[in-house]
């Protein structure tokens, strides 16, 4: 299907994989989102398109995403999305390409941030300007680009407005792809090394069937080209 494939459904579940630049859900006549592309398929199939979005992924990001086929299963997988939820947990963790590299190997970012709805952006700011907390945890992977680059594992703690993209900058190391909130240089190594997309992706879903409690894994990969 455009913008997307279904890696996994049954009568509770779909588990798809995105591809950059198509919107989870949009209002905009004429685009193409994943939500109304699976009521499309489950109609096609003669069933009802009941279709409900559990958790979010922006426009640009590519990688796995799980939607519910019915509230009751909704509900459950909304709960393990929530960080303030009990029980049994969701777990969503993301690769990104950055420009440059990482002080440490591993850490933890913890910022205040602020949106800015006018440009849609959102700011890195001090505590106590109007901020919210954004904490991220990351792993370095390996160098890329002859160590021009380096991949990174990211876990989010809290879920902000472009919240990876912001706290790398701010680091001085942002997202290979990003003209948004890149830098300079790294909006032109992008261009140089024919990076056209944004270079960050939900690349492991972990989530427990709303219906017998089942684990289910997930695993997705961005490639150099």
């Amino acid at each position: 299907m455009k913008g997307f494939d279904i890696l996994y459904e049954d009568d509770a579940v779909i588990v798809c994989r995105k591809e950059a630049g198509i919107a989870v859900e949009t209002a905009a006549v004429g685009q193409a989102d994943i939500l109304s592309g699976l009521k499309r398929y489950l109609s096609a199939k003669g069933e009802a398109p009941s279709v409900f979005i559990v958790h979010r992924l922006d426009q640009p990001v590519s990688g796995l995403l799980v939607f519910a086929k019915d509230k009751r299963s909704a509900a459950a997988l909304s709960a393990q999305a929530s960080p303030d939820g009990k029980g049994k947990k969701m777990l969503k963790e993301y690769e990104a390409w950055i420009f440059g590299r990482m002080p440490e190997a591993q850490g933890t970012l913890r910022d205040f941030l602020k949106k800015d709805a006018k440009t849609n952006t959102s700011f890195k700011v001090s505590e106590g300007e109007g901020g919210k907390k954004a904490v991220l945890h990351y792993e370095a992977l390996e160098e890329l680009y002859n160590g021009q680059a380096q991949k990174l594992k990211i876990r989010l703690e809290t879920g902000r407005h472009h919240q990876i993209r912001v706290q790398l900058s701010a680091r001085g190391c942002p997202i290979l792809g990003d003209m948004k909130y890149g830098t300079e240089a790294s909006i032109s190594f992008s261009k140089e090394t024919e990076i056209k997309e944004l270079k960050l992706c939900a690349a492991h879903l972990i989530f427990y069937h709303p219906t017998d409690g089942r684990k289910m894994e997930f695993f997705e990969m961005q490639e150099i080209k």
